[in-house]
C-alpha cells in the first residue's frame, strides 16, 4: 500500500506540474502561435483606459474591445488574463474575380452617400489607417483585385464568390444583411469583372450580339429636378483625379460632378471592373442602322438648342446633335453605341417600299397592316374594291422633317396618306364604267401618279408610282360574271401565245437535238473534214499533175500532128501535081488518038469483044435491021445505036455536046479541079497553094 502511494504521488504531482505550466505559459503568460496562412485578430478584455465610446468598435487608443492591428505569422504572448485572439484566414481573392468590404466601424455616411470614401489603408489591411484617415462604415466603393490580403475581420466584412469572411459578433441581423448583400451580388455575377464581348448574356440570360452596356450609378447626388439622364463626366486622362476610366474609379467619378442614375455615357467592348455596389450593369445590343435607313434622334438630355428648321417649316423645331430635341441631321447607316434610356431612335427607311392597300398582305416594314382594298362605286352602280399599291420614297435629309411631324410612319400612313388615297380613287371611280375601270387601268396609274406626286409632297414624301390591282367583286354576282368573261377572253389570248411559244419551243427544241446530235458526231465530222480536205489537196496535186502532163502531151501531140499534116500536105501536093501531069499525059494521048470519044468507044468495043467472045455470041446475026435515015447517013446498025444509047448513059457523055474538038479535055480538067479542091479542105491546103495549084495546071493546058 505505502508503495503505490510512493508511485501515484509523483505522477500527481507531475500532472498538476504540466496544468500549472500551461497556464501559465498560454494563460497568463498568453503564447500565440500564429501560422503563415492566418493572422490574429485581439481582442481586450479590459483596460485602464475603459471602454469604447460613442458607438465605436475598434479601440484605436488602447480601450477594452477590438484592436485595430492583427497579429502576423509568429510567436506572439497575449495574456487571457487581458486578452482574447481569434485566428482567422488570410483572404485570397482568385484570379478574374473580385471581392467587396463592409466596414464595421468608421465614420457615418452622408445623405447623399450609399457607399464609403475611398481613403489610403493599404486595401483595408491598415484598420488604423483606414479610421484615422475618415473611412466610413458600411459598404465601400473600392473593390478587392486578385491576390492575399491579411485583413482585420472584427473591422472588415469580406464578401468573395466562394466565401464569406468575417468575425461572428453574435448579431444576427447582421448575418443576414451579409447574407442577402452575397446573394444579391452572386445573381448579378458581381464577383466578376463586366466583359462586353460577343455573346454576353443580359440579365435574363439570353446571348446577345454586338452588345454593349448601360450604367446606373447608386451613389452620389441626384439630378436637378426634370433631367432623366445623367451627363457624361471625367472622360479625359490627361486629369487622373477626375477620369474614372469608364466607371471603375468611383471615386474620381464623383469628384468629377458625377450623378447617380442612369448615364448617358456606355461602355462598349472590353473588360472592367466595376463595383456593382456602386453600378449596376443592363446589357443591351447595339444600335445597328442598316443600309437603306436613316436615324433620326429624338433627344432627351443635352443643352437647349436652336432652331434650325427654316421659318418654313411650322410643325416643330429641329435642333443640332447633342441639343434636346429632334436632330437635324440623322445617324447614316452603321453601328452605334446609342443609349436608348437617352433618347428615341427612330429608324426611317430611306429606299423604295410599298404600301399595300390589301387587307391580306403586310409589307416588310409593317407599316400598311391597318390597309385595306378601297371600296368604289362606279358609274354604272357597281361597287367593286380596288386593291392599290403604292411605292413611296424618303429622303433621308427630310426623315428628321417627318418625325417631327408626324412621330413615325406608320401614323403617317393610318392618319394622313389611307385618307388622302382612298378618296382620290373613290373620286376616280364614279367617273367610270366598271369595264373602263379594268381596261383602262394603265392610264388610270399614270394619271394618278403624276396627280399625287405633289399630294405626297407636301409631307415630306416623294411618291414613286401607283400601282392598281384588279377590282374585285365584293360578293357582287354581276361583277363576278363581267370579271369571268374578261378573264376567259385574256385566258384564249393567252392560249394563243402559249401555243406559239410552244411551237418555237418545239422548233428550238429540234434544233437543238439536231445540234447535239452533230456534236456527238463532230469528232467523226472533223476526221471526214480533214480527210475530205486531204483527198481534196491529193485530187488538186493529181490534177495539177495531170494537167502538166496533158500539156506535155498537147505539146507532143501538136508537134507530131504539124509534123504529119505537113507531110500529108507534101504528099498530097505531089500526089495533085502528078494527077495532073498524068491526066495532061492521058489528054495528050488521047488527043493523039482521036479525041476522047473514039478513046471510050475503044475501050468498050474492047471489053465488048471480050464479052462476045466469053459468051459465044455471033457476031453476025442472022437477021439485019436497018433503019431508015437521012440520004447519004449510011445505014444504022441497031446494036450500034443501042450500044451508043448505052455508052452514053452510063458514061454521062454527050457525044452531042463533045462533038467539038477539045471539049473533053476541059471537062476532065475541071473534074481534077473539084478534086484538088476536095483534097485541099480536107487537108488544110493553104489558098497560096490552090492558086499555084491553079496556075500550073493553066501553065500546062
Amino acid at each position: 500500500m505505502g508503495n503505490v502511494q510512493q508511485f501515484i504521488l509523483p505522477v500527481v504531482l507531475g500532472v498538476v506540474g504540466l496544468i500549472a505550466l500551461y497556464l501559465l505559459i498560454f494563460k497568463v503568460l498568453g503564447l500565440r502561435i500564429i501560422g503563415t496562412n492566418e493572422v490574429g485578430v485581439v481582442e481586450k478584455w479590459w483596460s485602464p483606459s475603459g471602454n469604447l465610446k460613442d458607438g465605436k468598435f475598434i479601440a484605436l487608443n488602447g480601450e477594452a474591445g477590438f484592436q485595430p492591428d492583427v497579429l502576423r505569422t509568429g510567436i506572439h504572448f497575449k495574456s487571457c488574463l487581458v486578452y482574447k485572439v481569434a485566428k482567422c484566414p488570410l483572404v485570397t481573392i482568385p484570379q478574374g474575380q473580385i471581392g467587396y468590404v463592409f466596414a464595421r466601424d468608421g465614420q457615418p455616411l452622408s445623405e447623399t452617400q450609399t457607399l464609403g470614401r475611398v481613403v489610403e489603408c493599404s486595401n483595408f489591411q491598415d484598420t488604423r489607417s483606414f479610421l484615422a484617415n475618415g473611412g466610413q462604415k458600411g459598404p465601400q466603393r473600392s473593390i478587392l483585385r486578385e491576390g492575399t490580403y491579411a485583413f482585420n475581420l472584427s473591422a472588415f466584412i469580406i464578401l468573395t464568390e466562394a466565401t464569406d469572411y468575417y468575425i461572428n459578433i453574435g448579431n444576427n441581423r447582421e448575418v443576414e444583411q451579409i447574407k442577402r448583400m452575397s446573394d444579391d451580388l452572386r445573381a448579378q455575377n458581381g464577383f466578376r469583372p463586366v466583359v462586353i464581348k460577343e455573346g454576353t448574356r443580359n440579365a435574363a440570360g439570353e446571348p446577345i450580339k454586338d452588345p454593349m452596356a448601360i450604367i446606373t450609378i447608386q451613389d452620389g447626388p441626384s439630378l436637378a429636378n426634370g433631367e432623366i439622364i445623367a451627363p457624361v463626366v471625367g472622360q479625359d486622362p490627361s486629369q487622373p483625379e477626375t477620369y474614372h476610366n469608364n466607371f471603375q474609379n468611383p471615386e474620381a467619378f464623383l469628384k468629377a460632378g458625377g450623378y447617380r442614375g442612369k448615364q448617358y455615357q456606355v461602355i462598349s467592348d472590353g473588360t472592367y471592373f466595376i463595383n456593382r455596389l456602386f453600378a449596376s450593369i443592363d446589357i443591351i445590343p447595339k444600335t445597328i442602322i442598316p443600309v437603306g435607313f436613316a436615324g433620326v434622334v429624338n433627344s432627351f438630355v443635352g443643352k437647349q438648342g436652336i432652331d434650325v428648321s427654316g421659318s418654313s417649316y411650322t410643325h416643330g423645331e429641329l435642333v443640332e446633335e447633342g441639343c434636346k430635341g429632334i436632330w437635324a441631321n440623322p445617324l447614316k447607316p452603321g453601328k452605334y453605341s446609342y443609349n436608348l434610356s437617352a433618347g428615341i431612335l427612330t429608324q426611317v427607311p430611306t429606299t423604295n417600299f410599298i404600301l399595300k392597300w390589301v387587307q391580306s398582305e403586310v409589307g416588310g416594314h409593317k407599316f400598311d397592316e391597318n390597309l385595306k382594298e378601297v371600296t368604289l362605286i362606279t358609274r354604272d352602280a357597281f361597287e367593286p374594291t380596288l386593291p392599290l399599291s403604292v411605292v413611296v420614297h424618303i429622303d433621308y435629309k427630310k426623315a428628321p422633317l417627318v418625325i417631327q411631324r408626324f412621330g413615325d410612319i406608320k401614323r403617317l400612313v393610318d392618319q394622313t396618306l389611307d385618307p388622302m388615297v382612298s378618296s382620290y380613287f373613290k373620286n376616280v371611280g364614279q367617273k367610270m364604267t366598271l369595264i373602263e375601270l379594268i381596261q383602262n387601268r394603265s392610264e388610270i396609274q399614270k394619271q394618278a401618279t403624276e396627280e399625287m406626286k405633289s399630294k405626297f409632297q407636301n409631307y415630306n414624301l416623294e411618291l414613286e408610282e401607283v400601282l392598281i390591282g384588279t377590282p374585285s367583286p365584293n360578293g357582287d354576282k354581276k361583277i363576278e360574271e363581267i370579271l369571268k368573261q374578261l378573264s376567259d377572253r385574256q385566258l384564249a389570248k393567252e392560249k394563243i401565245e402559249t401555243y406559239g411559244s410552244q411551237m418555237k419551243a418545239s422548233e428550238k427544241e429540234k434544233e437543238l437535238k439536231e445540234f447535239q446530235a452533230k456534236s456527238e458526231q463532230q469528232a467523226d465530222l472533223t476526221k471526214s473534214e480533214i480527210n475530205i480536205k486531204i483527198q481534196d489537196n491529193v485530187g488538186k496535186a493529181e490534177l495539177q499533175k495531170a494537167i502538166q502532163d496533158a500539156e506535155r502531151q498537147k505539146t507532143l501531140a501538136d508537134a507530131e500532128a504539124y509534123k504529119v499534116k505537113r507531110l500529108a500536105e507534101a504528099e498530097a501536093e505531089m500526089k495533085a501535081r502528078l494527077g495532073i501531069a498524068q491526066a495532061i499525059a492521058t489528054q495528050e494521048q488521047v488527043n493523039a488518038y482521036g479525041g476522047p470519044q473514039y478513046q471510050v468507044i475503044q475501050d468498050v468495043m474492047t471489053k465488048f469483044t471480050e464479052a462476045i467472045k466469053a459468051g459465044q455470041i455471033n457476031i453476025v446475026p442472022n437477021n439485019v435491021v436497018t433503019m431508015g435515015g437521012a440520004e447519004g447517013s449510011g445505014n444504022v446498025n441497031a446494036v450500034e445505036s443501042l450500044l451508043a444509047v448505052l455508052l452514053s448513059e452510063k458514061l454521062g457523055v454527050d457525044f452531042k455536046s463533045t462533038a467539038e474538038e477539045g471539049d473533053f479535055a476541059k471537062k476532065m480538067k475541071e473534074d481534077i479541079y473539084r478534086k484538088m479542091n476536095e483534097e485541099k479542105h480536107d487537108n488544110n491546103v493553104k489558098p497560096k497553094e490552090e492558086l499555084e495549084v491553079k496556075d500550073s495546071v493553066t501553065e500546062n493546058k
